[in-house]
């Protein structure tokens, strides 16, 4: 029987926002297939984070959103203890780890690319988040080492909602779609009221295909500060 208490860790914004993905049945079933999964198998990012993107992003305080597919399923080892990789904000790892992935090593590229920023060297983007960037992937969760694993559970209709209602309820966001998968989410956005960039993944096997050179960093800003909004800082310290 399916357990129908679903309080998540979130924003309370949000929570009245999703209010009734949070009742659903495809909801209550995606948390019994968490519970079981949990009682066998190693799940990243924490509990805690599985919602960091909302909880370091507001709804009211959304300017951009960059969507991204799956949480990293790998970890590494820091004194001893397994630090995931995977924290609830897309392309972003925890400070402590220090083996910055692929993808984003591209990203801080085109950052020094497009802007001059010297690359980091970390890759936690919590920074983006406190300033609007809502660093949403369509899946939430992850088996450790099993990359999608989670995928057509529920997340992906609970992350697609979550894009409605920011298209219907806000004006002027810029979304950032990197790559063919974030691409086929522009159906949820209504594009007279918002801004979308599109580029190539940033992934090694696309970057050099339209990632590269897409300058999404400058022209956000430009876009932000034609409508009165304050830029986004996208220098990593």
């Amino acid at each position: 029987m399916l357990d129908k208490k679903i309080n998540p860790v979130i924003n309370e914004e949000w929570k009245g926002i999703l209010k009734e993905e949070f009742g659903s049945d495809y909801f209550l079933e995606l948390k019994q297939f968490l519970k079981e999964e949990k009682s066998s198998h190693i799940v990243y990012p924490p509990g805690d984070l599985i919602f960091n993107a909302f909880n370091s992003t507001p709804f009211s305080q959304v300017k951009v959103v960059l969507l991204g597919q799956d949480p990293y399923h790998s970890f590494e080892n820091g004194n001893n203890v397994a630090i995931p990789h995977a924290h609830g904000l897309c392309f972003s790892i925890p400070k402590q780890a220090k083996k910055i992935p692929p993808s984003l090593k591209n990203i801080y590229k085109e950052i020094y690319n497009d802007l001059g920023f010297s690359i980091p060297n970390h890759g936690d983007l919590t920074n983006w988040a406190k300033q609007g960037v809502l660093m949403l992937n369509a899946t939430l969760t992850v088996r450790a080492h099993e990359a999608g694993s989670h995928q057509k559970k529920g997340w992906e209709q609970f992350t697609d909602e979550a894009i409605r209602q920011l298209s219907d309820k806000k004006e002027g966001l810029v979304f950032l779609l990197w790559g063919r998968f974030a691409q086929n989410k522009e159906t949820l956005i209504d594009t007279k009221k918002h801004f979308v960039l599109k580029a190539a993944h940033p992934s090694p096997f696309s970057a050099y295909n339209g990632f590269f050179g897409c300058k999404h960093f400058s022209k956000t800003n430009e876009i932000l500060r034609s409508n009165g909004l304050k830029e986004i800082d996208w220098e990593i310290k």
